[in-house]
């Protein structure tokens, strides 16, 4: 009896879609945190390309043979994060200006993720928060045929000129490599607003303090020592109701022998995780404030002592996902030296750090757990 095809995610920024454009097509990689997932495909299945930025589906692969690890880079010099690998068949590949919206009403009708909501909600984005998600099988079927059928008789999908705007890359070269940047869209959502039911609304400030309790409680439960700047402790104390041993968890000074300079720096990042007398990671949770601000203290940090491998966090609502990643991309933070911002800091969701707070048996993981939910600046 002939195995049916599974179907999973294939997240594609516009900077890799270029890349493989160009390539001859037949290798697909991923990073190493979607090792697991990938073990699992088997030859026979699909991946289904999407393109980030302006959320276009624009490929369907075919699996070949079972994931290798190679770390010869695919497309450029330098590092390529990109080792967990697929030998694939490009059954479809599609330029962006035909690749098929997600927001076409033929399919945003007919997925399980999109069509019990709003055109303006956000809900169903989580779906695409990392590649190798699995489809639902119904969906996968879906997107085969309206992808086949788009590389047979193709419509075009007149881009927006802001479409137009985010496809744009801008490459600089390093000495360890080129790296892509951004230039932000002076147009994009206005700072410290989020979309509720298709308005613009202000949110409550009060959340990222919620958010700051949520991420203190955790590392503590993990054994971590906990540092918060001095002037929000009352505050996530409020939110966070510590017991009296958890209190002392969160330090009275940094154990760190860094100058002044560095010092002020640090004690001002919204969250440290801190294990014996290392910094391990930091969080700067970025609710109402303009994103560029968390990431000039995290600059700051890794400018003063370049040495220092912290993996840092922007910790942000989901409708400010994007922005994130195109402040991350800016080129005065992608030129930073030793290495580009995008390589030290990622993303992560409220409702991310939610479901790590749920995990049971918390206690018991280490925090490379964070790996699992934080995303890359592709």
């Amino acid at each position: 009896m002939k195995t049916r095809p599974r179907y999973f995610l294939d997240l594609f920024s516009p900077e890799t879609h270029a890349r493989f454009s160009a390539s001859d097509r037949t290798v697909s990689g991923f990073r190493e945190r979607h090792r697991k997932i990938a073990a699992t495909l088997k030859p026979g299945d699909f991946l289904v390309c999407y393109l980030t930025r302006v959320s276009r589906w624009v490929g369907l692969l075919r699996v070949e043979e079972r994931a290798v690890d190679d770390h010869a880079p695919i497309f450029t010099e330098g590092d390529d994060p990109f080792f967990v690998r697929f030998k694939v068949t490009p059954v479809v590949w599609l330029a962006p200006e035909q690749g098929i919206p997600i927001h076409d009403p033929e399919v945003w009708s007919q997925l399980s993720m999109t069509r019990e909501h709003k055109h303006n909600s956000l809900v169903w984005t989580g779906f695409f928060r990392t590649s190798l998600n699995r489809f639902d099988e119904q969906d996968g079927h879906f997107l085969e045929e309206i992808l086949r059928r788009q590389a047979g008789s193709p419509k075009a999908y007149t881009l927006t000129d802001h479409e137009r705007k985010r496809l744009v890359t801008h490459v600089v070269k390093r000495t360890d490599g080129p790296i892509s940047v951004v230039v932000p869209d002076d147009d994009d959502q206005e700072e410290g607003h989020l979309l509720d039911a298709g308005k613009s609304v202000p949110v409550e400030s009060r959340e990222s303090i919620r958010v700051q309790a949520m991420l203190s409680k955790i590392g503590v439960l993990m054994g971590l020592k906990i540092w918060l700047p001095v002037n929000d402790r009352s505050a996530v104390f409020r939110e966070w109701h510590p017991s009296e041993e958890e209190r002392q968890a969160v330090l009275d000074s940094l154990p760190l022998n860094y100058d002044l300079t560095t010092l002020g720096t640090i004690e001002r990042i919204d969250v440290l995780w801190i294990k014996g007398r290392s910094i391990i990671r930091a969080f700067e949770v970025e609710h109402t404030t303009a994103i560029y601000s968390g990431l000039l203290r995290m600059a700051d940090l890794l400018s003063l002592q370049p040495n220092l491998m912290i993996k840092l966090h922007i910790v942000a609502p989901e409708i400010r996902r994007n922005k994130v990643f195109e402040e991350i991309r800016r080129p005065v933070f992608s030129l930073l030296e030793p290495r580009p911002m995008a390589k030290s800091c990622t993303y992560l969701s409220y409702d991310s750090v939610r479901k790590i707070a749920e995990l049971p048996h918390i206690a018991h993981f280490s925090d490379s757990v964070l790996d699992e939910y934080a995303e890359e600046a592709e």
